[in-house]
């Protein structure tokens, strides 16, 4: 499967993190974290989403210094250059960089610095997404719409609204989407994934997207398929997460398959992969295993990546030349 071309649309960058790092990282900065959220195969223990978001906060608590950042950030690259990605978009919460002291411009530094280097070592080409965390609330949202308008990087692309969908509505945040889309930054927004078909209507009414993160249970109503494809919107997939938080009991009750048949354009991404036993060569392992896809369909997957990715026109074409070879 490493020879397969791979794109991925849909990383937590705090959430790429395997235990090894997360416990090396505590040790660097003097730090404690609780071992009873690592499970013994590098992965980690949580209970339901809800929780899963507490694990994930406390599990980036390690995060202290611009070093950290630009660490975590190259492990993950090289990881994935290793296995055929020639581009990754990754998702950075200011807001966990705050938590754990680290200034946005520090954090953000260390993670551009991560891509330079990862870029120069193993010739994978990445961008960031600013998050627009729903459970810290709207205001801290603006917050980081302003910065990204006040301070634009080539590498900062885009934003993403994610955390917890169930009591955080899209219409809450149409004034940071506002900001972000002025500023120039392309926009997607988790939906479709706790809650079900009017969590994407709410989304594609009131946000400026062009992506939906998830966005599976959009096969539970046959008209939001038909507008997912006449306004071609492109679906940020990711199986492993999906049943590991139980959105499907397993893969043969995921509905990949069944969107791509049905014409909506879908990719793969591994969401957060040690907290979900996963990661991007095992989703395209998985489409092949579970889904009967072929080679050139997960061919067509990594181009509907590159072709939805939230880059210039000119990387774009060399993103899909790499492919074409």
């Amino acid at each position: 499967m490493n020879t397969i071309p791979k794109a991925e649309l849909h990383l937590h960058l705090e959430g790429s993190m395997k235990p090894c790092l997360v416990r090396y990282l505590a040790e660097r900065n003097g730090l404690s974290v609780p071992e009873d959220i690592f499970a013994p195969d590098e992965t980690y223990i949580w209970k339901d989403f809800l929780n899963f978001l507490k694990v994930f906060d406390r599990a980036s608590l390690v995060l202290a210094t611009e070093n950290d950042y630009r660490d975590m950030t190259y492990a993950y690259l090289k990881e994935s250059a290793e296995i055929g990605c020639i581009y990754s978009e990754l998702i950075y919460s200011s807001d966990h960089a705050l938590l754990c002291g680290v200034s946005i411009e520090n954090s953000l530094q260390g993670i551009i610095r991560g891509i330079e280097d990862a870029k120069r070592d193993f010739q994978i080409e990445s961008r960031i997404l600013l998050a627009f965390v729903r459970h810290f609330g709207a205001a801290k949202c603006m917050d980081v719409a302003r910065f990204a308008k006040a301070n634009p990087h080539p590498l900062i692309t885009g934003v993403n609204l994610a955390g917890d969908e169930i009591h955080f509505p899209p219409e809450d945040f149409v004034d940071a989407f506002r900001i972000a889309s002025e500023a120039g930054l392309h926009c997607t927004a988790h939906a479709g994934e706790m809650l079900g078909p009017e969590s994407v209507w709410k989304a594609l009414k009131h946000l400026p997207i062009t992506r939906i993160g998830h966005g599976v249970r959009s096969i539970e109503d046959p008209k939001l398929i038909d507008t997912l494809i006449e306004r071609d919107i492109t679906l940020e997939v990711c199986p492993g997460s999906n049943v590991a938080l139980q959105v499907y009991p397993n893969f043969e009750a995921h509905p990949l398959r069944k969107l791509k048949d049905l014409g909506v354009k879908v990719c793969l991404s591994s969401d957060d992969p040690p907290f979900f036993a996963t990661s991007l060569n095992q989703e395209y392992h998985n489409a092949v295993r579970y889904f009967d896809f072929s080679e050139r369909e997960l061919l067509e997957m990594t181009r509907n990546s590159l072709n939805a990715a939230f880059v210039d026109e000119e990387t774009r074409a060399v993103l899909l030349k790499k492919l074409d070879k």
